[in-house]
């Protein structure tokens, strides 16, 4: 496919000189260079055929596995009982037949899957932990180049939807305890570690994502920010307190979301209470940055150049575009515990071909985690589109959650001003019914907060039943 580079003119962002004599063109520092010379290459390769896309990707997942080959024996049977080969070149037949790494076998493997021989330019390790919202904690392991990619990609995100970087970055998420409080929250000078020695950038500021909403609100208003970045749960329920109060932010230009799901619902509030569109980012705490959307058209581009992303079916077979199927990662640069085809744990569906001309792999929707699929008694499963309560015409509710108890009873946890009436709590019961095509026991409960997990992330549906 020809492709349709935008047009636009960039805009001027001049980097930083490492020599006091030369103010431009600038002559950068070795870490700048490293940096601007990765964001070249990735300008250029995002346009790449998906055919070559690949190519490069299996080059360097054969590197990848000759490492975890040599170095990390958990791996040693899988790969030669697939048929690979150190030495030889990496076809996709040897790529289908690795087994599929489960958060069951990354729990269980443990430290085992860690690389006692990281290259040595690789940079120091890290320990990564991530609990999600299962309880069930996943232990892992980085580098400093990891840590690199992860601040060139977060630059290709900021560069690919032309955000101004002398604006202010406001962020509203998990943070350490007491460092983010309100009334104050916390700032900083420049947007955050991928952005400090490589553009000039206006302040950052941040609060604590356990703020009450109308602190937020109020925070929001003193900071005059540009950009906003938090959660889709927390964003839906401060879009419905300001439409309530009629507040709005004229200087906001951007919302960024991340780390949860993101219904179609919050984007279209969004647009109704304050006139913005919402840039989502799609990441795991272990895997790094797996897609971000793409700036003309909406749809998420999968980050090939650091990630062999694959969406398979129940078989095992890749997902062609339209399908639904499991979302399976290797990140391509992490030699301190290398991850080949895990499991994350989520559920997407494959898309067409990008119409803005870029090569890279396409996901038309993310849908969530497997975990927390709607099961049915005849053993059915769907994936529970529930952000529209919010739309059931009962303003005192303020929070939901809707947890499966078993394939036949469901609780509806609410957060309300008072409490319903007999009408609206059949309402609810009603609008369930409905939504999931099913005439499940519901029992709704009260409470006076539903609390977030340890990572700051909230699940509008969870499930105890097994799938």
């Amino acid at each position: 496919m020809k492709s349709s580079r935008p047009t636009v003119p960039p805009l001027y962002r001049p980097l930083p000189s490492a020599h006091s004599t030369i103010a431009w063109p600038a002559l950068p520092g070795p870490e700048v260079a490293l940096l601007t010379g990765m964001l070249h290459q990735l300008d250029e390769s995002q346009w790449w055929s998906p055919e070559d896309l690949r190519r490069q990707q299996l080059r360097q997942a054969n590197a990848l596995m000759v490492h975890a080959y040599r170095t990390v024996p958990f791996y040693r049977d899988r790969l030669a009982q697939a048929g690979f080969v150190p030495g030889q070149a990496l076809s996709e037949e040897v790529w289908s037949r690795i087994p599929v790494l489960t958060r069951a076998d990354l729990q269980e493997a443990g430290d085992k899957l860690f690389s006692p021989e990281t290259p040595e330019r690789h940079g120091k390790t890290y320990d990564i932990s991530s609990s999600g919202s299962t309880g069930r904690p996943v232990k892992a392991k980085g580098t400093r180049l990891v840590q690199f990619i992860w601040d060139a990609m977060t630059l290709r995100e900021h560069l690919w939807h032309r955000r101004d970087f002398s604006g202010k970055l406001a962020a509203i998420r998990s943070l350490p305890n007491g460092a983010a409080d309100y009334p104050k929250g916390a700032a900083s000078r420049f947007w955050g570690r991928s952005t400090k020695d490589v553009f000039e950038t206006g302040p950052a500021v941040m609060l604590h994502i356990g703020s009450k909403i109308e602190d937020q609100a109020e925070w929001l208003q003193r900071q005059k920010a540009d950009y906003l970045l938090t959660y889709p749960s927390a964003l839906r329920e401060l879009l419905l307190y300001c439409q309530r109060k009629s507040l709005r932010f004229p200087e906001l230009r951007q919302i960024r979301t991340l780390s949860e799901l993101l219904n179609p619902e919050i984007r279209d509030l969004c647009r109704e209470v304050w006139g913005l569109e919402i840039a989502d980012l799609y990441s795991t705490q272990e895997c790094g940055y797996l897609a971000f959307q793409c700036p003309e058209e909406g749809s998420y581009h999968v980050q090939a150049e650091t990630m062999l992303l694959e969406v398979l079916d129940d078989s095992g077979a890749p997902c062609l575009p339209g399908e639904v199927g499991t979302v399976v990662v290797t990140p391509l640069h992490n030699f301190a515990m290398p991850m080949l085809r895990y499991a994350v744990g989520d559920l997407a569906e494959v898309g067409e071909p990008c119409a803005c001309g870029r090569g890279l792999p396409v996901l038309k929707r993310i849908l969530g985690r497997v975990r927390n699929v709607l099961v049915y008694p005849d053993g059915r499963k769907a994936w529970a589109l529930l952000g529209d309560m919010y739309y059931t015409e009962i303003p005192a509710i303020r929070q939901f959650q809707i947890v499966q108890k078993t394939v036949e009873d469901i609780e509806i946890k609410i957060v309300a001003e008072r409490s319903l009436t007999p009408a609206e709590e059949e309402k609810v019961r009603g609008w369930f019914r409905d939504r999931s095509g099913h005439p499940f026991n519901i029992v709704l409960s009260y409470h006076q907060e539903i609390p977030r997990g340890p990572s700051g992330k909230f699940e509008d549906f969870r499930s105890e039943v097994a799938v």
